[in-house]
């Protein structure tokens, strides 16, 4: 999410937009890949959101958040937005109807394109020598 680092790390882009969408997904995911799992077994389904909402809490990097738990380079913040946007599409695709998967699959594009820049920022130089 958008926090105070954004006016302090140089070069860092405003993402609140990309932040709404990737909120949104996250909240997807969290709801529909539980779901997905729970025929399968109810303990995969409680690990999946430890591991949706845990690890995402937990390894974050400088700079990107304010707190940081345990200090990640970009590219491991951006494949935990990854494992979010994909949890969220293939469950929503298992779970739900078309026409509530379908939505869930635009709005993962849409953060997908909003996310470049952050993304870009998350791999530059300054983030690789974090």
């Amino acid at each position: 999410m958008t926090d105070s680092a954004d006016e302090t790390i140089p070069g860092r882009p405003d993402d609140r937009t990309a932040s709404a969408l990737r909120f949104a997904v996250e909240l997807i995911a969290w709801v529909a890949t539980p779901w997905a799992l729970a025929d399968r077994s109810w303990l995969l389904a409680a690990l999946s959101v430890v591991l949706l909402i845990g690890l995402p809490t937990c390894f974050s990097t400088p700079g990107d958040k304010a707190n940081v738990i345990v200090a990640v380079p970009g590219w491991v913040t951006i494949l935990l937005v990854l494992l979010q946007l994909v949890a969220a599409v293939v469950s929503s695709w298992l779970v739900w109807p078309a026409w509530a998967a379908v939505p869930v699959t635009l709005l993962a594009a849409a953060t997908l394109v909003t996310e470049r820049p952050r993304w870009r920022w998350l791999t530059s130089a300054h983030q690789l020598a974090d």
